[in-house]
């Protein structure tokens, strides 16, 4: 199976274990059934968000500094800058 099925099977999967539990045909406690079924979504999407922030900031923190690729970016600035002069593009 492609990782897309994959993710949609998954995704099916709990959404039908939610609704089995949102609609009581799974046995459980009153507290629970009353308490914490109700606000399951809401917090999976919480939690969702906080690893989407936690991987984000790990990639910034973890962002490597690439001298080369800098100074090629800088160079093709340049050349785009002669040719667009060379069009007569007013630039800076």
């Amino acid at each position: 199976m492609t990782r897309a099925v994959q993710t949609v099977s998954l995704a099916l999967l709990l959404s039908s274990i939610y609704l089995a539990l949102y609609l009581n045909l799974v046995p459980l406690p009153a507290i629970i059934q009353t308490e914490i079924v109700p606000v399951l979504p809401f917090w999976v999407l919480v939690t969702f968000g906080a690893y989407l922030l936690f991987k984000l900031g790990y990639g910034v923190m973890t962002f490597n500094d690439v001298p080369k690729a800098h100074e090629e970016l800088m160079a093709e600035i340049e050349l785009a800058k002669k040719d667009l002069r060379a069009r007569g593009v007013s630039i800076d």
